[in-house]
């Protein structure tokens, strides 16, 4: 059983090639795809999925029967899968159910289960089919660890093809036996789990670049060579006719010996016009050979974003007996202040209200909405394409402003502004660009890492660590909290207590 691409090209409706020359076999085990947003990595399984067809290239599954089953990143919807599992009352469905930690009755409050909750169904409902081919994009988003632990365990026990796009770095390194790198339009296959893989990777373009820096040694070289040919020859001939300009003419000079000189001297010329040709032709095959060689800078560098404090001391107040998600009751004697340099982290199990009680304060509010950087745990595929056409139709200033905010996060400008519709972590990057241009007060985050790849978590860390206004953070990147916070507020069993993080 095998999936092979074979020279796979693809691009969006003419616009920027995304993939190029493609070719690659996965076979049974885990493979991780990783790569910076935007780079092809969601189009690379789309087409794996037989959602979208190559343009050059083909895409062969053996046997070409073998069931294929993709959970993308969003999970908006019930699906039929969704409700068929949560019908089912077999064996497979009874072992998901503990695995996953699922209840049938939950699906009655869709609309207020947590993105996390409706992973574990979206991924519950693709392993229950049990598919030959099981596809990921980004599963852990969303997800606590106790119900990353879950998952991990769950995936762990399937035997077929598995393809998972993600930046989690915990789940890449126990899961993946092979890394899929797909860069500038290419996809490249690894063996070993991410951290490994990369280790090779950046192993070849260490050598690479002593390659190049051989060369141009070798060609600096050849150059000084040629330089002292050329002074050599310049210097010879200058003292030649030097000479014979003072030599006085004899009685027995004669024209022979003159010409005698002179053909000494032109041969001298030619010996060091052949040696100069020679050293020129190499300097040549050198530069040649350099040419070669291509370096890309990654994009992305340290966010600076100009600070304008909050005029007053306190910027979120949040004074409520009780607080609901739809009719569910989540939190009780919730009575909070935020000042404008407060750093929190809320933090608890998927569906204890994190995201809720978020709402809750925001509502409360009394900040210029311009003054609020919220940047939600989803951004719809319309969310993405509205914030393109926002940016877009900014001022001049305005818009390189924002669009150099987005590269310090590693978004190409060009390529975003060529695209038809931002991919998911382009979005989300775009988004805090355009929040953080604004001189925001406050920055209110859930889940700010969803969809980023790992460069852009690293630069968002430093961005938010160095950030002085107030920030309220929901995140299970224990990394990006232990950075950034100060202070935890922790939700369990409805309620929530606060503890110092110092």
């Amino acid at each position: 059983m095998f999936v092979r691409l074979a020279e796979v090209s693809f691009s969006y409706s003419g616009s920027v090639r995304i993939l190029h020359d493609v070719s690659i076999q996965l076979t049974r085990g885990w493979t991780g795809v990783v790569g910076p947003n935007g780079a092809g990595k969601t189009t690379l399984i789309r087409l794996i999925a037989a959602e979208l067809a190559p343009a050059r290239g083909y895409v062969r599954i053996d046997p070409p029967t073998a069931a294929i089953r993709m959970c993308p990143q969003t999970v908006e919807t019930i699906t039929p899968a969704i409700e068929a599992l949560a019908r089912a009352y077999d064996g497979v469905a009874r072992r998901l159910y503990g695995e996953l930690a699922l209840e049938a009755a939950a699906l009655a409050r869709w609309r207020t289960l947590s993105p996390g909750e409706r992973k574990r169904w979206q991924i519950g409902a693709a392993l229950a089919a049990e598919p030959a081919v099981l596809i990921l994009d980004e599963p852990t988003d969303h997800l606590d660890a106790e119900a990353r632990a879950l998952l991990l365990a769950a995936l762990e026990r399937f035997r077929g093809i598995g393809i998972v796009v993600s930046h989690d770095r915990v789940m890449l390194e126990r899961l993946t036996a092979y890394t899929v790198r797909v860069d500038r339009g290419s996809a490249q296959i690894w063996r070993g789990s991410y951290g490994e893989a990369k280790g090779a990777w950046e192993a070849e373009a260490r050598e690479r670049h002593a390659a190049f820096e051989r060369l141009k040694h070798e060609r600096d070289k050849l150059k000084r060579r040629l330089a002292d040919k050329r002074r050599g020859a310049q210097s010879a001939e200058a003292d030649w006719r030097a000479g014979a300009g003072k030599r006085m003419r004899g009685p027995r000079d004669h024209d022979a010996t003159g010409m005698m000189a002179k053909g000494k001297a032109g041969m001298a010329s030619a010996r060091l016009s052949r040696d100069a040709g020679i050293l020129r032709r190499g300097v040549e095959r050198v530069e040649e050979r350099l040419g070669e060689f291509e370096f890309h800078k990654d994009k992305g560098r340290a966010l600076f974003v100009d600070y304008v404090p909050a005029p007053m001391s306190r910027v979120f107040v949040v004074d409520r007996d009780d607080i609901f998600a739809g009719t569910k009751l989540v939190l009780e004697e919730v009575h909070l202040v935020v000042a404008r340099d407060s750093r929190i982290r809320v933090a608890g199990p998927n569906g204890a209200g994190k995201t809720t009680l978020l709402t809750a304060m925001l509502r409360a509010s009394h900040l210029p909405a311009a003054r609020v950087l919220h940047l939600p745990q989803e951004l719809t595929r319309e969310d993405g394409v509205a914030m393109l056409e926002t940016v877009r139709v900014l001022g001049g200033a305005d818009r390189a402003r924002v669009l150099t905010l987005a590269a310090a996060l590693g978004v190409d400008p060009d390529r975003l502004l060529g695209s038809l519709s931002p991919s998911p972590g382009e979005a989300r990057k775009l988004a805090l660009a355009y929040g953080l241009g604004r001189q925001v007060w406050a920055c209110v985050l859930d889940e700010p890492t969803n969809h980023l790849d790992m460069p852009a978590i690293e630069r968002l860390e430093d961005a938010l660590a160095a950030y002085p206004g107030a920030i309220v953070l929901v995140t299970h990147d224990e990394a990006l909290a232990r950075r950034v916070a100060r202070e935890t507020w922790r939700i369990q069993n409805g309620h929530l207590e606060i503890e110092s993080n110092l």
